[in-house]
């Protein structure tokens, strides 16, 4: 698979980065496959939360066997120092590591939430001691919905975070607003040398009402054209490091496999193949976060 620089962090990271999300829900031997399928595919980055269930817990029995193989990042959802602070020490414990290579501030979506994370007391000073303390290599920011970017960018403008992780797919980049947000944010990227990761790329759209077949929070692609029409599309931008895999263990291949066909694939014939799926569209019209 191929890998990528992450910013000025020099990591070499697999193009897909797995989206451990996916082990939220799961059995442990679940969990266990999923995670060895994730290795076989070439995969070197896990991205997991504290948010997502039990998934760290699941991710953890497999830590030790490969943690100096993987780059390991998690999230904490806390908005104040002291509740953070405990968050990222039991992340540590939950996935039976000393250590994780990328400590996020996870659903920063906008510059509200950023004021609580940035402020006096906020999450961003538990990081930074973490960071200080050896229990953390890097610092990151996250989030979701149509104002993820332009947050992100004034997240870059306070506090030289490492790493930002933001949607992108075609039909976020259609929307023209976005677009400019995503372009200011991918400028002050490359003047700070940070890490961009990408999430919603195997977004179809929003649920479209209660039957949810897939444990994932949107309604993802899953015709495999146009999974490989998508992953090529996004990769197709030299300014992604990576795109995180989606929040269910049955479509982990799907994305393997775009990954390896993608060179198949022309920008131009990626974004005919998506646009014919009339039902293609943003994912955040009432999207949980």
């Amino acid at each position: 698979m191929e890998t990528r620089r992450l910013g000025r962090l020099e990591h070499r990271s697999s193009v897909l980065i797995y989206g451990a999300a996916a082990l939220s829900q799961v059995a442990q031997d679940v969990a266990d496959r999923a995670v060895q399928e994730a290795l076989d595919a070439g995969i070197n980055h896990f991205d997991v939360a504290a948010d997502y269930g039990d998934a760290e817990l699941r991710l953890g029995p497999s830590v030790p066997a490969m943690r100096d193989r993987i780059f390991l990042a998690t999230k904490t959802g806390r908005r104040d120092q002291e509740s953070a602070w405990a968050e990222i020490n039991r992340s540590l414990e939950r996935l039976r590591t000393d250590h994780v290579d990328l400590i996020q501030m996870h659903a920063v979506c906008d510059v509200a939430d950023l004021d609580r994370v940035t402020g006096e007391g906020g999450s961003l000073q538990a990081a930074i001691r973490a960071k200080e303390e050896g229990l953390a290599g890097a610092i990151g920011i996250t989030g979701h919905g149509h104002h993820a970017p332009a947050t992100h960018l004034e997240a870059l403008r306070r506090f030289p975070f490492d790493t930002v992780l933001t949607p992108l797919n075609l039909a976020l980049a259609g929307r023209a607003d976005y677009l400019a947000a995503y372009d200011a944010l991918v400028a002050e990227v490359h003047r700070q040398d940070v890490g961009l990761m990408v999430i919603k790329s195997g977004a179809r759209r929003n649920w479209p009402g209660e039957e949810k077949p897939y444990t994932t929070w949107y309604e993802p692609l899953t015709e495999q054209e146009h999974v490989d029409a998508t992953v090529a599309w996004v990769l197709s931008h030299p300014e992604v490091t990576g795109i995180a895999t989606p929040s269910d263990v049955r479509l982990l291949a799907t994305f393997v496999h775009a990954e390896q066909a993608r060179d198949r694939w022309s920008v131009a014939d990626a974004e005919a193949a998506l646009c014919r799926d009339a039902e293609y569209s943003a994912p955040f019209l009432a999207m949980p976060i």
